[in-house]
């Protein structure tokens, strides 16, 4: 092993972090390195030099890199590259392994890593291209600023790999020398610019949404699958951007300054329509509406052609998408963010706050690495003064604030992908009423400890069919419905996939344009180049002006038939479904000081979409958090309230439960005669909705919505969409959708992993259940037993039925006595190490993770600690960050992190930010020179 170049552990760890080193050598004594044996030497041989000097080559003046108390750096450079190859230096001194690990996902080499297991999971992403296309964008299309930066960045990385190898790199690497020779290679600026592809995937848009929607086809018809995704409740929940028109001549977004008054966002259920559905189709095929008032039972979709092989070809695909990481969190309707801004005229400080926490994974390391990155003297030779939330592996400050001006990120959610249905042969497809022939590439995949495997990539006019590496995505061949001009489907159709991120752009560009800006005009043209991920991009600056932005590479569908919106695959035969552009930027909403004073971006739509000529998707979030936080502003700045950093902070944490508001007054109006159930439905009486983690009305309200969704929705749930391992008797059903044979059952078991099955209880659904309250003979609400007989048969015996589950259900985890219940029991948080915590022997999974933490909050709660309704109650994601930005004194800004700075195990900073953030916490967040002298505990030089 080489020796350890990392420097002096820091003086001051106290007898916690002893004790926890001697805990860990023991363990690793007891056995658990396959015969190898790791002493307190190994734990500690990477945790890096955080005083004295060290000579980084490449330097052409000394770099100083403060830490504070939580292991936060803050370098100071006197020139760009200076700056941004330290930043490459000290990242790897922190989260080399993560940096890793996310290169050789981005590129589909994990087999190299971790063997064989991954080999699927590299086969789908050599297909995408992700490291090709990063390649093409680094080449091709970047500035030559930007290439300078990533390059000093790569060359920051390398020097510490240098004198870095095995254990002094990471702990992991000690895990993995027990299993293979694996070695880092040197970093590459594309190595960093790939990460954006990742980013872009997580957050991709409706792509999940539109192969659900496909696989549903084969069990319910297009009114019932309509019914499941309502329109957007515009009346209730308001935009971003509230008015605003493109001029017809210009196509410019012109915003409207004038205020549109305040919503409420209380209602009653009434809410959107929602039909009821009247008969039995028993399987007929002219789209009909249907029953479902037996486990899967309905129509069969639309008319003309079957679904054929369609459902296997979506299927597949859909199993593949799970093995693929999830970095930023489940691909659905729960990932997104909170962020808005406050103008000066409400605000205590006379100038704007804003407030961003991006829902994400929780894992450990935190996705994020706070930072500071100051010039001395901010000029030509170095410009940039930036302090915020960086990515490991990756230059620049990513949301943050400089000098001048602040911005945040949430997810926009536009509709940047499309399935595309392909009529293939051996030798090519159609395209046109012509046959064409497969562009093709090979690709090679090392398999550590095996030979290597050689994969055939196909692609079509429309992208590379994923459908020949995913299950899920072939039964979308077979199922997903088309009109009756398609050809014959045969076995089914391939599936190919359309997506912006698969053409170059300048991302990365758009990184230091925002670092660098100084006002709103800056601010809007570094968006104009934000191609991928599509986000919401807020705004606010020194001189008290508020803005917002949407950036994007946005497409134009062709019309087709006219009625092509992106939710359903389109037939790939046809060139009248092609994309025919991008919206032009000058296009896309944006507001700049709006007369209300504040706005609001949290996944809901961006304008009123009936109003904007240009589609940006069908599948925005249903706005239950952002209608939320206009409420709890307007409530605090009505009648000349202002609204405080403290302020902003709390509201960051606001628990209420908008579904529980709806839905409890229902629940205490049936009359329970079972004692039992009753005496937990009295918990609800009197509960002010808000799910702190020691209340037991929570727990059981969050339970009793569970088992309503389970009844209603989840058991008539095509097996795709059902939880893994959960079994059903069900109304067979085959690839065209229904068997006329209501007597018959047969036993189906669930296909998806539980951090995506449906229904996820997310606030789709709450909009569904809202639009059937009002009618308790809905179908929805009829249920049948086991042996296929009528169950519940209206709304008030479903919800009594779900009390009843629920009571047991947390009778079975938390114990028969109700005054022991609390919700956070339920609602944990485990961080997991994505690799070795998560796939690792048992004690090796022990050594990376940490938790669990009992949370509050939940699924569509400002506080947004995410869980999905049909696997359970575990947290599956969180607000991965929190900032307050105070543009009156940028010093008394707050932030925090998931985790810690520090990606070593064991570390003092592994996640000592972890108990403040579930609290609630904000770390002070030190920004100019005076403020990060006074909070440093250590300086480490970096000399040429």
């Amino acid at each position: 092993m080489p020796a350890n170049k990392t420097g002096p552990a820091p003086k001051k760890r106290g007898r916690r972090a002893r004790l926890v080193v001697i805990t860990v050598v023991l363990l690793l004594v007891a056995g658990i390195g396959y015969g190898t044996y790791w002493g307190v030497s190994t734990v500690r041989a990477s945790y890096p030099q955080t005083t004295g000097s060290l000579k980084l080559p490449g330097l052409t003046d000394p770099v100083n890199v403060s830490r504070d108390a939580d292991g936060i750096p803050q370098i100071y450079a006197d020139t760009d590259e200076d700056l941004f190859r330290a930043q490459g230096f000290v990242q790897a001194q922190d989260r080399f392994w993560e940096m890793d690990v996310r290169r050789h996902m981005t590129a589909g080499r994990l087999s190299e890593m971790f063997g064989k297991s991954q080999v699927d999971t590299d086969a789908f992403l050599r297909t995408l291209g992700w490291h090709d296309v990063a390649r093409k964008e680094y080449e091709t299309k970047l500035s030559p600023q930007t290439k300078k930066y990533l390059q000093a960045y790569a060359d920051g990385v390398n020097a510490y790999l240098k004198d870095h190898q095995g254990a002094a790199l990471s702990l992991e690497y000690a895990a993995l020398d027990f299993q293979n020779d694996y070695k880092p290679e040197k970093w590459t600026p594309v190595d960093s610019v790939a990460w954006l592809k990742a980013m872009a995937w997580d957050l991709r848009g409706n792509m999940q949404d539109e192969i659900d929607r496909s696989l549903m086809a084969g069990r319910f018809t297009p009114a019932q699958i309509d019914q499941l995704y309502p329109k957007y409740p515009a009346k209730r929940h308001a935009p971003i951007v509230e008015g605003g028109t493109v001029d017809p001549v210009t196509k410019e977004f012109k915003p409207k300054n004038a205020s549109s008054g305040t919503r409420s966002g209380t209602s009653g259920a009434s809410g959107a329509s929602g039909s009821t559905v009247p008969g039995v189709t028993n399987g007929a095929t002219n789209g009909a509406t249907g029953s479902v008032s037996g486990r899967g039972t309905g129509g069969t979709g639309t008319g003309g052609t079957g679904t054929g092989g369609l459902k296997s070809q979506l299927s597949s695909l859909s199993k593949t998408l799970e093995k693929v990481p999830a970095l930023l969190g489940p691909n659905g309707n729960g990932i997104g963010s909170n962020s808005w801004v406050v103008s000066g005229a409400h605000t205590t400080t006379g100038k704007p706050l804003l407030a961003n926490d991006p829902h994400l994974a929780p894992q450990m390391p935190s996705l994020w690495y706070q930072m500071g990155l100051h010039c001395r003297s901010v000029g030509p030779k170095c410009g940039y003064d930036v302090s915020g939330f960086t990515f490991s592996g990756m230059p620049g400050v990513v949301i943050g604030h400089n000098q001048d001006i602040s911005w945040g990120m949430t997810n926009l959610g536009a509709d940047v992908t499309d399935l595309y249905l392909e009529k293939v042969t051996a030798d090519g497809y159609l395209y046109n009423n012509k046959q064409r022939p497969f562009k093709t590439r090979k690709e090679t995949i090392k398999v550590a400890g095996g030979e290597s495997r050689e994969i055939t990539v196909r692609s079509t006019e429309n992208g590379p069919l994923v459908s020949d590496r995913r299950d899920e995505l072939s039964k979308v061949g077979r199922k997903a419905p088309v009109g009756n001009a398609a050809p014959d489907r045969g076995d089914g159709y391939a599936v190919s996939l359309r997506w912006t991120a698969l053409d170059p752009g300048t991302s990365m560009d758009a990184v230091f344009e925002l670092n660098r800006a100084k006002n709103f005009t800056e601010f809007r043209k570094a968006a104009g180049h934000f191609d991928v991920p599509s986000q919401n991009l807020i705004y606010a600056d020194t001189k008290g002006n508020i803005g917002y932005q949407a950036p994007g590479r946005i497409p134009v569908r062709g019309k087709g038939d006219g009625s092509v919106d992106g939710r359903y695959p389109a037939p790939g035969w046809d060139p009248k479904y092609q994309w025919t552009g991008y919206l032009p930027q000058k296009s896309l909403p944006y507001e700049y000081n709006p007369a209300r004073g504040y706005i609001v971006t949290a996944n809901q739509a961006v304008v009123d979409q009936d109003k904007y000529p240009y589609l940006l998707t069908k599948d925005f979030g249903y706005g239950t958090r952002s209608q939320r936080i206009n409420d709890l502003i307007q409530s605090k700045i009505k009648g000349g309230g202002k609204v405080s950093t403290d302020d902003m902070q709390t509201m960051q944490m606001d628990n209420s439960s908008e579904i529980a508001k709806l839905l409890t007054p229902y629940l205490l109006k049936i009359d329970i005669k079972d004692r039992y159930v009753r005496d937990a439905q009295q918990l609800l009486e009197g509960w002010d909705y808000t799910q702190e983690p020691d209340s037991a009305a929570a727990a059981y309200f969050n339970a009793v919505w569970r088992n309503t969704l389970k009844l209603a929705f989840g058991d008539k749930m095509p097996k795709e969409l059902r939880v893994a391992g959960q079994c059903l008797n069900v109304h067979p059903a085959n690839d065209s959708g229904p068997v006329d044979d209501r007597n018959k059952l047969v036993r189906e078991c669930g296909q998806r992993d539980r951090d995506s099955a449906q229904p996820d209880g997310g606030d789709r659904w709450y909009e569904v259940v809202r639009s059937i309250l009002d009618k308790p003979d809905n179908e929805w609400w009829k249920t049948e037993d086991r042996a296929g007989q009528p169950g519940d048969k209206n709304r008030d015996q479903l919800l009594a039925h779900a009390m009843k589950d629920a009571r047991y259900e947390l009778t079975s985890k938390l114990g028969k006595n109700i005054d022991n219940w609390s919700w956070g029991r339920l609602h944990q948080m485990l961080l997991k190490n994505q690799t070795l915590g998560t796939e690792g022997p048992g004690l090796l999974q022990g050594l990376f993770n940490r938790g669990p933490w009992n949370l509050g909050g939940g699924e569509a709660a400002v506080n947004a600690t995410g869980w999905n309704a049909a696997g359970g109650y575990q947290v599956t994601w969180v607000p991965s960050m929190r900032m307050v930005v105070n543009l009156a004194d940028l010093d008394k800004s707050r932030w925090i992190n998931l985790t810690g700075a520090s990606g070593h195990a064991y570390n003092a900073h592994y996640y000592d930010q972890t108990d403040k953030w579930a609290k609630g916490e904000l770390l002070p967040w030190a920004y100019s020179e005076k403020a990060v002298k006074s909070a440093a505990k250590e300086t480490l030089t970096l000399s040429p």
